[in-house]
């Protein structure tokens, strides 16, 4: 076990847990490896998602609305 890692207790769907059960055997990797991969890859997901977020934080917004409205004068829907 590595020294910088907490344990923790979590409850998973019977069906998830035997997925990751089989994914870890097959793949060679402990169930804990999978887990902490799949919330690395989540949190960097979000990372990217925030930044597009406020890399567009300045544009004007728009109504939804509206874009029906105009999409359904210039014949579009």
């Amino acid at each position: 076990m590595k020294a910088h890692t907490k344990r923790a207790t979590i409850y998973l769907d019977s069906a998830l847990h035997r997925a990751l059960r089989i994914k870890a055997v097959e793949t060679e990797h402990s169930m804990s490896e999978l887990v902490n991969e799949a919330i690395k890859h989540s949190l960097a997901e979000d990372s990217i998602d925030l930044a597009a977020f406020n890399e567009r934080k300045d544009e004007p917004s728009m109504v939804f609305e509206d874009v029906l409205k105009k999409l359904k004068k210039n014949g579009k829907i």
